[in-house]
């Protein structure tokens, strides 16, 4: 139709022209010529006739009028008729009822024509090309027939669909839809939980500033949640239930939940500092499930040291705010105690143990492992107790020290292959994962998936990504080394008479400690960290022999050095470190560039790729305490421990890829990662 139309007005133009040339320049010629006006008066030709001519004309100028106007009109009606053929009779009724718009374009996507609808909203779209009202409406005419696009015209949100064989493009107007959608996604009910971390450290005391703190805590608790529409409740001394809608949350999201902050601020100078767990649950109808979210939730924030908020939701990757401080160092034994009671008990009551550690097992996974033999032993099921062990997947200095310490006999006796280990999963087995709470990491994920008890030991901050439904769980990220939580386990277990630990399972969980403490060095050690080498000695661990199996070799120290002249500096006190891409790096001497430089004065952070096989790089990270890597290494899907973190990637990723992935993340999340160092 918006052919026709154009074609019609450029006829109509033309003829007006030309009728207009020629009657103008006649009347000149007429007037100015002489000879012109003796002819028409000698022939006898009266200016009647001319009259005659102009009225012809203006006949012939209304009759093309008519026949154009009629074409449209039958253009319309043709269009109506289609249109009404496709969705019935009482046309305009269903559209006004339906709020639905109708419009007809041709082959070349110009609106013809448009229903009632548009006209109403102030919408003009005859003779404009549809792509221009909204470049997707184009994509629907080779899209499928059940395909729809949203998009919104004046304020108003429609869903289009297109029906080829007409031409037709039908508008349904969704607005109110989306408001109550909108508002009922709003309203929804979120179920929270709050828990002041350190509550009996800091009602411990019988100093009155202690107690101050508390009740300024919750002060600045029911402050924040009033202020953000949080309805609280206190159900004990250190718990409260928080109830809003979606909204609020949303509010308090935007915030990033600022009241971590505002709370570690009470704590007064050189006393224990305050700080919160908080933890949310949504988008489930399910009250009591909302409430068993919140409260899974709050475990993962306090697995992972407190101090941070976790937001949950269904098939959705939890969120973290906070987490930006240490996890504080508890010296009670009352959990160590409780821990390794349950833990016998479940040893006692199973058939037969499993115990497995990490892939590219290191002397703290192996110590570990060996610690937990030492209690089957106890509990005379040493020869039931097996160590899930791959050479191949196992660090080079853990292997030698492991095998160099044991005989073959023995090896034999402690270990098993993780394909055996599969074959001797049974209803009654206790399988014990150490030092790794992440599945795919594990010696043998497939364990996870046949094992119905298990429980998991370790000191690695949690992630998103934990082994399901343990029957136990232990993460202890204040510690630092799984080897320290076992060594405190196996002393303080009201086990009689004592548990007795073999001298060279002693020795290794030593190695295993002075490896992840960098011999002492690192931010983690604290009062624990020496009180489970002083348990680990008086059982008769090796020291020196300790030291040894840790020892590089001069090829190791050459590469570690060459590494290290590699070093770029994207900010002040926070480095990394580059290996040739060619080359391939064994993960233990990545941890071990990073331990050397920070080492150095200055440096915050270090952070050092490799590759350590065809196909993977490695990111390892290591901090001072003023850098929460482990933040670092969660953005780029890695993990670990809040000094100590790493990532691994894969699909054919280079060493230039990784360097660049880690320059985009510092960037954008270095300063959340950042924090002042936490008091004691």
């Amino acid at each position: 139709m918006s052919k026709s139309l154009a074609r019609l007005r450029k006829l109509v133009l033309a003829i007006i022209i030309i009728e207009a040339i020629l009657i103008s320049s006649f009347a000149v010629l007429y007037s100015l010529v002489p000879e012109i006006k003796q002819f028409f008066t000698e022939n006898d030709v009266s200016p009647i006739y001319w009259l005659v001519i102009v009225v012809v004309i203006f006949f012939i100028d209304s009759l093309i009028l008519i026949i154009g106007t009629s074409h449209l009109k039958s253009l319309r009606q043709h269009s109506d008729l289609k249109a009404a053929s496709l969705i019935g009779s009482d046309v305009q009724e269903a559209y006004n009822f339906g709020q639905i718009g109708l419009v007809v374009c041709d082959d070349d996507g110009t609106v013809m024509w448009a229903n009632d609808l548009f006209n109403e909203r102030k919408i003009d779209l005859i003779d404009t090309k549809i792509a221009d009202l909204n470049p997707e409406l184009a994509g629907l005419i080779d899209a499928p027939i059940d395909m729809e696009v949203k998009i919104v015209l004046n304020d108003r949100s429609y869903y289009v669909k297109y029906l080829s064989e007409a031409h037709l493009y039908i508008f349904k107007d969704a607005t109110d839809f989306e408001v109550l959608y909108e508002y009922s996604k709003n309203q929804a009910t979120v179920i929270g939980l709050f828990i002041i971390d350190n509550y009996h450290d800091l009602t411990g005391s019988a100093e009155d500033d202690n107690t101050d703190v508390v009740a300024k805590v919750r002060t600045v608790i029911l402050d924040y949640c009033k202020e953000h529409n949080v309805l609280l409740r206190r159900f004990k001394n250190d718990s409260y239930l928080a109830i809003c809608n979606y909204a609020s949350l949303v509010k308090l999201e935007e915030d990033k939940f600022s009241i971590l902050d505002t709370v570690r601020a009470q704590g007064n100078k050189d006393e224990i500092t305050p700080t919160l767990s908080i933890a949310f649950a949504h988008n489930v109808e399910d009250i009591v499930k909302l409430n068993e979210m919140a409260s899974n939730a709050l475990d993962l924030a306090m697995s992972r040291g407190g101090d941070q908020a976790v937001v949950s939701e269904p098939n959705a990757d939890s969120k973290f705010f906070g987490g930006k401080t240490a996890a504080l160092e508890t010296t009670s034994k009352v959990k160590a105690r409780s821990e390794a009671n349950s833990i016998i008990s479940l040893i006692k009551e199973a058939g037969n143990v499993i115990i497995m550690g990490h892939t590219k097992m290191d002397m703290d996974a192996l110590g570990s492992c060996l610690g937990i033999m030492a209690i089957c032993e106890y509990c005379n099921k040493g020869g039931r107790a097996k160590i899930v062990y791959d050479p191949k997947k196992t660090e080079k200095k853990a292997r030698y020290a492991f095998q160099g310490t044991f005989g073959k006999t023995d090896l034999e006796r402690l270990t098993i292959s993780p394909k055996d280990a599969l074959d001797r999963i049974k209803e009654t087995t206790l399988l014990i994962v150490v030092d790794v709470c992440v599945p795919y990491i594990t010696m043998e994920p497939k364990l996870l998936d046949k094992a119905q008890k298990i429980v998991v030991i370790d000191h690695h901050r949690a992630g998103e990504s934990t082994i399901e439904r343990p029957v136990l769980s232990y993460i202890e990220p204040s510690a630092s080394s799984a080897s320290e939580l076992i060594a405190e386990m196996i002393h303080y277990a009201t086990a009689n008479p004592a548990i007795d630990v073999k001298q060279a399972y002693a020795t290794l969980m030593l190695s295993g400690i002075f490896l992840d403490t960098n011999n002492f060095k690192s931010k983690t050690v604290g009062m624990r960290t020496f009180e489970a080498a002083e348990i680990l000695k008086s059982y008769g661990a090796d020291n020196s022999l300790a030291d040894d199996f840790l020892k590089d070799e001069l090829e190791e120290f050459t590469l570690i050095t060459s590494i290290i002249s590699h070093m770029h500096t994207p900010y002040y006190g926070v480095v990394y470190c580059l290996s040739d891409d060619e080359d391939i790096v064994d993960e233990a001497t990545l941890a071990k560039v990073g331990n050397q430089v920070m080492s150095l004065k200055s440096m915050n952070a270090c952070f050092v790729i490799g590759r350590t096989q065809e196909g993977e790089v490695r990111l390892s990270a290591r901090s001072d305490g003023t850098v929460n890597v482990q933040l670092i290494c969660e953005k780029m899907g890695g993990g670990g421990h809040y000094n100590a973190a790493a990532a691994q990637f894969r699909n054919n990723a280079t060493v230039a890829s990784v360097e660049a992935l880690l320059k985009e993340t510092l960037d954008t999340y270095l300063n959340d990662a950042k924090s002042a160092p936490r008091k004691n």
